[in-house]
C-alpha cells in the first residue's frame, strides 16, 4: 500500500499560518542540506494531495516557474499528479490535477490502495487537520522554523483526542529549520 507523507512547515509554538493567514515568517532561504532532505522524502512520491484553497495558489505559482527555485524542482511540481480535496469543485481548472470529493476517509483510502508510488499532502490547513484527526497519514514531516508566533492556524486539531506520534527523527539544517519526522502510534 501507498504511504501518505505530510510536509508542512510549522513554528516553533505549532502553527502553520499567523493569525491572519501570514507566512511570512516562514525561514528561505533554504539551504542545499535541507533540499537534499525534501528530495530523499519526495523520491518515490508520484501524486501531491491539496486541499482546495492551496490549491488555487500552490499550482499556479509552480506553473509561473517562481524565480528563486530550480528548474528540477519546478518541474517535478509541475508534472507530478496532483489530487484537490474539495467538494465545492466539480471538475479541475489546473492542469495535471483531479478533483476528489465526498468522504475525506473513503478518498484517501482509494488513493492509498491505488498501484503507485507514495502520496504527499502539503495543505492547507483545514486538510491537514482533518487528515490528522481521521489518522489518514503515515509519516509527518514538520518543518520547525525558528519563530513563535502566539496564535494562528494550528496545525493539530483541537479535537479533544490525543495524537501520539513516534519519532523517527529530527534534524537541524544550516538554514535554521528543524525537521521532525513523526509517524503515528496506531493501537
Amino acid at each position: 500500500m501507498r504511504r501518505f507523507k505530510l510536509q508542512v512547515q510549522v513554528s516553533v509554538d505549532g502553527y502553520m499560518a499567523g493569525p491572519n493567514g501570514e507566512m511570512d515568517w516562514m525561514t528561505f532561504p533554504w539551504t542545499d542540506d535541507i533540499g537534499a532532505y525534501i528530495t530523499e522524502i519526495t523520491k518515490p512520491v508520484d501524486c501531491i494531495v491539496l486541499g482546495r484553497r492551496l490549491a488555487e495558489g500552490f499550482i499556479p505559482a509552480w506553473e509561473s516557474g517562481p524565480e528563486g527555485e530550480d528548474r528540477e524542482s519546478i518541474d517535478w511540481m509541475n508534472n507530478t499528479p496532483k489530487v484537490v480535496i474539495s467538494n465545492s469543485l466539480t471538475e479541475s481548472p489546473w492542469k495535471n490535477a483531479v478533483v476528489a470529493g465526498g468522504d475525506l476517509t473513503e478518498t484517501v483510502n482509494r488513493l492509498k490502495s491505488q498501484p503507485g508510488g507514495d502520496l504527499i499532502a502539503y495543505g492547507g490547513g483545514t486538510l491537514v487537520s482533518n487528515l490528522i484527526a481521521a489518522g489518514l497519514l503515515d509519516e509527518l514531516h514538520l518543518f520547525v522554523n525558528p519563530v513563535a508566533l502566539g496564535g494562528g492556524m494550528p496545525v493539530f486539531p483541537d479535537s479533544g483526542a490525543y495524537h501520539r506520534l513516534r519519532l523517527v527523527t529530527a534534524r537541524p539544517f544550516d538554514c535554521g529549520i528543524t525537521v521532525f519526522h513523526f509517524e503515528p502510534k496506531r493501537s
